[in-house]
C-alpha cells in the first residue's frame, strides 16, 4: 500500500485485513477491462492524429473508423482521467497586403461558403510562417465543397507567382468546367495582379473577393490556416525551409486531405467526404 503498513490502514479506515486482500486480487470486472481496452483504442488514435484530436474526433473514429460502439461521455471521461486531451486553435494574422492600384472582383460568394458539388467554388489565401532562414510562405486552394487542399505552393517569397503555381495545380488536378468555378480571395496583390486576373481567364474560372480587411469574408481559409499552424507551424522552431516545405506538404497530403475527420462534413475527412457524397445536379453558377 504504497509504503504504509497495511494493518495500520486497515485500522484507520476501519476494514479487516481479509476484506483488504480479497479487494486486492479481486480481478477487474468486465467494465474496467472493457474500458482498459478502450483506452488503449483512445491512446492509438491519439497518437495517429499526432497529438491533436480531442474527444469529438476520437470518438468519430472508433465509430466510423472501427465500428466501435461506445458513448461519447464515456469517451471524453476516459481521455480526461488518462489526461488525454487536443490542440485548440488559436486565429493567426493573415500575410496578405491590398494594392489599390489593381482591378478588383465582385463578391460572389458574400460569406455563404457552402457548395452542392465540388469545383462550384474555391478558396484560395497565403499563409507564412518564420524559420532561423527566413520566412516561408504558402498559397493553398481549398474546394469549400469537402475543404479539400486542390492545388498548394510553397516558396520563400509571396509574389504573384506562388499563387498562380497554386491554382495552376489545382486545375491540373481537378479540370473544371469553364465558367461553372467561382475563386474567392481576399483583395491581396498578388489576387488582383494582371498576370493573376490572366490565369483566371484562361481558365475560365469567375473571380471573386470579399470586402477589405474583413476576415471572415474568407473565413474557411482562415480556418484552414488556423490548423495548419496548431499541427504544424507552432509545434517547433524550424531550422530551414526546406525542412518546414516538407512537413506542411506531408501534412496536406497524407494527413489532412485522407485522414483528418471534419466536424462539418460529419467526421468524414475531404477525401473520405467526397467518395461517399454524391454530387447534387445544379444548373450552372448554382453553387
Amino acid at each position: 500500500m504504497d509504503g504504509i503498513d497495511v494493518a495500520v490502514a486497515c485500522r484507520v479506515l476501519k476494514v479487516s485485513r481479509s476484506g483488504y486482500y480479497d479487494w486486492r486480487d479481486r480481478p477487474p470486472s468486465s467494465r474496467e477491462q472493457d474500458n482498459t481496452l478502450l483506452l488503449k483504442h483512445i491512446e492509438a488514435i491519439h497518437a495517429e492524429s499526432r497529438g491533436t484530436y480531442g474527444w469529438p474526433r476520437v470518438h468519430a473514429e472508433l465509430v466510423l473508423g472501427m465500428g466501435v460502439g461506445v458513448n461519447h461521455k464515456r469517451v471524453a471521461r476516459l481521455m480526461r482521467e488518462a489526461g488525454i486531451q487536443g490542440l485548440y486553435r488559436r486565429r493567426r494574422r493573415g500575410c496578405t497586403v491590398r494594392n489599390p492600384a489593381e482591378e478588383t472582383a465582385e463578391d460572389l460568394v458574400n460569406r455563404t461558403f457552402t457548395s452542392k458539388g465540388p469545383n462550384r467554388l474555391w478558396l484560395t489565401d497565403i499563409t507564412e510562417h518564420p524559420t532561423k532562414e527566413g520566412k516561408l510562405y504558402c498559397a493553398a486552394v481549398m474546394d469549400a465543397y469537402s475543404r479539400r487542399i486542390i492545388g498548394w505552393s510553397i516558396d520563400n517569397h509571396m509574389r504573384t507567382e506562388l499563387v498562380i503555381d497554386a491554382l495552376g495545380m489545382a486545375t491540373l488536378r481537378r479540370k473544371p468546367e469553364p465558367g461553372n468555378t467561382i475563386l474567392h480571395s481576399d483583395h491581396g496583390s498578388q489576387f488582383t495582379s494582371w498576370a493573376f486576373g490572366q490565369r483566371l481567364r484562361a481558365a475560365e474560372l469567375l473571380p471573386s473577393m470579399g470586402s477589405v480587411g474583413d476576415c471572415y469574408d474568407n473565413s474557411m481559409m482562415e480556418s484552414f490556416w488556423g490548423t495548419l499552424q496548431l499541427e504544424v507551424l507552432d509545434t517547433q522552431t524550424w531550422e530551414t525551409r526546406d525542412e518546414l516545405a516538407a512537413a506542411i506538404f506531408e501534412w496536406i497530403e497524407c494527413w489532412y486531405n485522407p485522414q483528418r475527420r471534419h466536424s462539418s462534413l460529419g467526421m468524414l475527412s475531404p477525401v473520405q467526404f467526397e467518395a461517399h457524397t454524391p454530387e447534387r445536379p445544379s444548373p450552372q453558377h448554382d453553387r
